[in-house]
């Protein structure tokens, strides 16, 4: 199945967050494409068969730029947040906190099956990281 919605996370430091992504819960480079200075334009970053659109976040007096707000700039809230699907939570979990990420939910298994964690990367968006697969078939 090819996935019909993609997510797009804007990052005041879009470089060193593919780096983190990647090592810490195992995104791979798709495509990066710079932009001036220190910035990505746009990058897709996958996960099995998912994928993320991650970019630097936009000056302020752009169309884009002018929407999107990061969570410090809202008391730390999120209106939305992405789901990870992976076969090892426990371990994924292990590098989040090794990495810096902020546990907001500790590792544990669900009522609705699988387990899993909630985190906050380093800019503050939410995570939620868990082997509960929602497209597997139930019996």
């Amino acid at each position: 199945m090819c996935p019909t919605v993609t997510v797009s996370v804007s990052y005041r430091h879009a470089r060193a967050a593919i780096d983190w992504l990647a090592e810490t819960f195992g995104f791979e480079r798709h495509a990066v494409y710079p932009g001036p200075g220190d910035t990505i334009l746009h990058a897709e970053l996958t996960l099995g068969t998912g994928m993320i659109m991650i970019g630097t976040l936009p000056e302020r007096g752009t169309f884009y730029g002018d929407l999107v707000r990061m969570p410090d700039e809202v008391g730390g809230y999120c209106t939305q947040s992405i789901n990870l699907v992976v076969p090892d939570p426990d371990a994924v979990c292990g590098r989040a906190k090794a990495a810096g990420a902020v546990i907001v939910s500790d590792i544990e298994d669900k009522p609705y099956g699988g387990r899993g964690f909630s985190c906050r990367d380093p800019e503050g968006h939410l995570w939620h990281v868990g082997s509960y697969d929602p497209w597997a078939m139930k019996e």
